[in-house]
């Protein structure tokens, strides 16, 4: 990975200050001292925990109440300029002159880049609080920002709200955009955006504009909720050099095959799924054993994830050359466990599988070589990938449905997708050597020679990972950020990414961690229901492979319209920690129904219960992974050990877990398979539900 000296938050928001508002900003600097004197106080026996909360909430309400006015003056300020435009612009409809209608236009433009400049204003205030409450409650231990933000943003007279929700200034948007898009010619229209809300307004500023609200509010679309899937892991304020990666660097076919990896993995994954007890019962095994072949290759992308994000540092294309090899043996090798009668071969075949994985190495291509201004997208045709993947697996699977010999070798339902992929990453890997260009690794300073990415990481992984809580004069936060009264400059170490995994979890917060459960907990649930459906729906209603295939692919079929909903609409009326815990809710109601109280279990009951769970599941993962973005640290925003990495590990040990659980139900007897197998996915729940409550006010 491309990585780069990280500035701590304090230099970077003076660097970023507009200098005639400079008063006006939060002190970071002053309340990081302040910070640090009550520690070296409270040790000293000199002060009073709770004197410490009084003075500490005083402080923070001062200088919200700085930033809070001098923010109304400015909207004053501007309402006023556009009051004065609107004027003007009544008298141009009686007296109609295209010049002056051009400078008017020009005007409003200025009046729109000047509110640009105090959203980012307030922008770079709301992350300076929110760094400085986390600091305090890392450095004792409190849940002081869950308190302040509980007590002040919930008052009636709040002040942190109009920084967090920055109330009225999106009316001052509204009128910038409104008489824009009067002004701009519509071939007499008497239509407003209010009545064409979709209609396209040409103008830059208005999207600037846009753009800012939208970072403030955490407000959202389609293409950004679904892009938070990916978790690709940014700093919340990127540096200069970071908002502008090199157009070079990014080839359009290489990101396409990047996705295309994901797309055939994902494939690979879920095809098997229909016929995995068939394939277990036909080599002698129970058709519970299925858990165990559908699990193996999860146990593999445990190790190979890990090893993949290290290698994805120095290169992209080898690691995508050594995918596709491991992936076509691991399918080949699947296939013909069938005519070699041999479990062992099955299960080598689906570990080599999980050897393969390369989703690591898809997401560090997206966040590395793919421009800010089309990252987005690229991270959201990651999870459309994904998800399409997810969903023609199962399909294919059903249509493979066919039985003859070719040399002895038997080609049938159950050897068809192994030779189907086997063939798919042979044609993948033709194209990937002739169509792939490996990114350009240099890094570029204004003074200092270009040098090569590996050799920058072999320099960033030699550092130590530091403790969240020291008692030395150099303490360091999760940011960087260092308790020196001398310098706002921290050492090179402090804001190097986490060399190992034992450094990566010492960086998790309790909201971190609450949220990496609740990750844990809905891909258990959704594996429980994927992995068993083919012997449950067997058992209890006598499916075939291919009415199992149509509704494992209907599920996968409901990702991507139940994203645009949430990422259109619900994520535009609702907070994401709201979202969060009503779709935890409806996951556990989900579970509750899924159980079979009564006898005969019936189609209509595991077919509702599985798409509630399905789908709820599938809400929750976007706004989970959009909050853990936030809450995380920016150190685990890059190395080798980062955000992702430990995402796709909770997420892989949950599948693991889950389809040991089916394999070990089956032992009971496939009678109680459903209900000890759906058990502890409601245990798991609850307390993610609990833990969510618990959190509930930190998550903002």
């Amino acid at each position: 990975m491309l990585h780069r000296e990280m500035v701590e938050f304090g230099k970077k928001l003076k660097e970023r200050q507009i200098q005639e508002w400079r008063g006006y900003y939060i002190n970071y600097k002053l309340m990081k001292k302040k910070v640090k004197q009550y520690s070296n106080q409270i040790e000293a026996g000199a002060l009073e925990q709770r004197h410490v909360l009084k003075d500490f909430s005083r402080m923070l309400d001062h200088q919200i109440e700085k930033i809070v006015l001098f923010m109304l003056e400015q909207q004053g300020l501007l309402a006023s300029r556009i009051a004065q435009l609107n004027e003007q612009q009544e008298a141009l409809l009686e007296q109609p002159d295209i010049s002056k209608i051009s400078e008017l236009r020009e005007a409003y433009r200025e009046v729109g880049k000047d509110l640009l400049k105090l959203l980012l204003f307030v922008e770079m205030n709301a992350i300076g609080l929110r760094k400085i409450l986390k600091k305090f409650d890392k450095r004792f231990g409190y849940k002081f920002t869950d308190y302040y933000v509980k007590t002040r943003a919930n008052h009636p007279y709040s002040q942190l709200q109009q920084v967090f929700k920055h109330v009225g200034l999106g009316a001052v948007v509204g009128a910038i955009s409104r008489n824009l898009a009067d002004l701009q010619d519509r071939q007499g229209s008497y239509l407003s955006i209010y009545d064409e809300p979709a209609l396209p307004l040409q103008e830059p500023v208005v999207d600037s504009l846009q753009s800012a609200v939208d970072r403030l509010t955490h407000s959202t679309n389609f293409l950004e909720f679904l892009g938070q899937h990916a978790l690709i892991m940014h700093d919340e304020l990127p540096s200069v050099v970071e908002e502008h990666i090199d157009n070079q660097r990014y080839h359009f076919m290489s990101l396409i095959l990047n996705l295309a990896n994901t797309f055939l993995y994902m494939v690979n994954t879920y095809i098997i799924v229909p016929t995995a007890d068939d394939y277990s019962t036909s080599l002698g095994a129970a058709p519970t054993v299925c858990g165990i072949v559908i699990g193996a290759m999860a146990v593999a992308q445990i190790f190979s994830s890990v090893y993949f994000s290290a290698w994805s540092n120095k290169s992209y294309f080898r690691p995508l050359v050594f995918s596709s090899i491991v992936l076509l043996i691991g399918n080949a090798m699947y296939a013909l466990a069938y005519d070699s009668k041999s479990l062992t071969l099955l299960l080598l075949g689906r570990v080599f599988c999980g050897l393969g994985s390369a989703r690591a190495v898809n997401r560090r291509y997206i966040s590395d070589c793919v421009p800010l201004k089309i990252r987005m997208q690229a991270s959201a045709g990651f999870v459309s990938a994904s998800a399409l993947g997810m969903a023609c697996g199962p399909a294919f699977a059903g249509l493979l449905q066919t039985n003859f010999k070719i040399f002895n070798i038997t080609f049938n339902q159950v050897t068809l997708p192994g030779w189907v992929m086997t063939i798919a990453w042979a044609c993948y890997l033709v194209l990937l050597s002739f169509s792939f260009i490996e990114p350009a690794r240099e890094i570029e300073g204004d003074d200092a020679p270009e040098k090569s990415s590996a050799a920058q990481n072999d320099k960033l992984e030699k550092g130590l990972a530091q403790p969240l809580l020291m008692s030395t004069e150099n303490e360091q936060d999760d940011d960087g950020d260092q308790e020196c009264d001398a310098s706002e400059e921290a050492p090179e170490e402090s804001r190097q990414p986490a060399n190992s995994l034992g450094a990566a979890y010492r960086l998790l917060t309790p909201s971190v961690k609450v949220q990496l459960l609740i990750y844990f907990m809905l891909k258990y649930a959704m594996e429980i229901l994927l992995s068993e459906s083919s012997v449950i729906s067997s058992y209890y209603f006598g499916w075939t492979t291919s009415k199992v295939s149509i509704f494992l692919a209907s599920l996968g079929l409901t990702v991507l319209p139940i994203n645009i909903v949430v990422g259109s609409y619900i994520s535009n009326m609702y907070e994401d920690r709201q979202i969060l815990l009503a779709s935890e809710i409806v996951v556990f109601l989900g579970i509750l129904f899924s159980f079979q109280f009564i006898v005969p279990y019936s189609v209509p009951q595991y077919v509702c219960s599985g798409l509630i769970m399905f789908v709820a599941a599938e809400v929750l993962e976007g706004v989970n992974l959009s909050l853990l973005s936030r809450v995380m640290s920016s150190r685990l925003s890059r190395g080798t050990y980062n955000g992702g990495l430990l995402s796709t590990e909770a997420g892989t040990l949950a599948r693991v877990i889950a389809d040991a659980t089916i394999t070990i139900g089956g032992y009971f007897g496939e009678s109680n398979l459903l209900n000890l197998t759906l058990f502890p996915s409601l245990v798991i729940c609850i307390g993610s539900i609990v833990a969510t409550c618990c959190t509930y006010n930190s998550l903002y």
